[in-house]
């Protein structure tokens, strides 16, 4: 196989990897809060994408339009009426929160369906497209591009608008935001409901790719946790580049060593980068 088909590969699926962190990194970046609960809420957005699907005939693409507003809402009502609540108690208190609001998710998504692999499957998702002489799945495409259009929509948004601005302040300087007459409490909540938004993306593509069950939310959790790790963590560019380097480690460790090392060397790829800089290539 000619090494420019895992290139382009690992490239790719870089994206999707970042797509999948970006709503990590943000709610670090913004709240300082590791939200262990993040892959178990983009597997529930494959399972809102695959139900719109499969009971009312809505491509999943399209079906953003509902499971984006959707995933909104369970972020805003996440953050007021948990998290919020328990960052008063301990700082530990959240990350215990986040824990059990997965398994209430893995257990409520078995309690509707069934713990059976699923998988969204459209004409696009199965289609290919070439480069020479080289094929390449078109979701794949379409993952990379997902992940640079929700990269860009969230840097214009944190930085174009009232409430964007209002949000970096308040990760910048919490006390002195509100000194300035900013509510960070509602800021708080709006963040992790854009952070949110990004999940329901990554759930409906990540559908597209991969089969996933009600307890995928864990491999990809930590999936989140490597590319914000190597890219560095509130760093929108930095999770987008994390998510490209893990990609590309994935797909040539598995062309030079075989697809029984692939994941070896991506969890190598981070202890290293811990080693190194602790922060990331881009971490505050």
């Amino acid at each position: 196989m000619d090494i420019v088909s895992p290139i382009v590969m690992g490239i790719l699926l870089g994206g999707l990897y970042a797509l999948i962190a970006l709503g990590l990194s943000m709610v670090f970046g913004v709240m300082r809060l590791i939200n262990l609960a993040h892959g178990d809420l983009v597997i529930l957005g494959s399972y809102l994408s695959f139900i719109f699907m499969t009971k009312f005939g809505i491509d999943p693409v399209i079906g953003l339009i509902f499971t984006v507003p959707i995933m909104f809402g369970v972020g805003f009502l996440i953050q007021h009426f948990l998290m919020r609540r328990a960052a008063a108690i301990s700082d530990e208190a959240p990350l215990i929160i986040a824990f059990g609001i997965a398994l209430i998710i893995q257990n409520s998504i078995q309690i509707v369906t069934d713990p059976q692999s699923r998988g969204i499957s459209t004409a696009y998702s199965i289609a290919s497209f070439s480069i020479g002489t080289l094929q390449f799945p078109v979701i794949y495409l379409m993952n990379f591009l997902a992940a640079l259009i929700v990269m860009a929509g969230f840097s214009i948004f944190l930085k174009k608008t009232y409430m964007g601005r209002a949000i970096t302040a308040a990760s910048q300087d919490r006390r002195a935001a509100q000194l300035m007459g900013i509510n960070t409490k509602t800021i708080y909540g709006f963040a992790f409901a854009v952070a949110m938004i990004s999940a329901a993306i990554a759930g409906t593509f990540l559908g597209m790719t991969f089969p996933f069950q009600p307890t995928s939310g864990t491999q990809f959790l930590i999936i989140a946790f490597g590319v914000v790790i190597i890219g560095g963590l509130g760093s929108l560019f930095g999770t987008f580049l994390g998510g490209l380097i893990l990609g590309l480690v994935q797909t040539l460790s598995g062309y030079f060593f075989g697809s029984a090392a692939q994941m070896l060397f991506v969890y190598m790829s981070i202890l290293f980068v811990l080693a190194v800089r602790p922060r990331g290539l881009f971490g505050r």
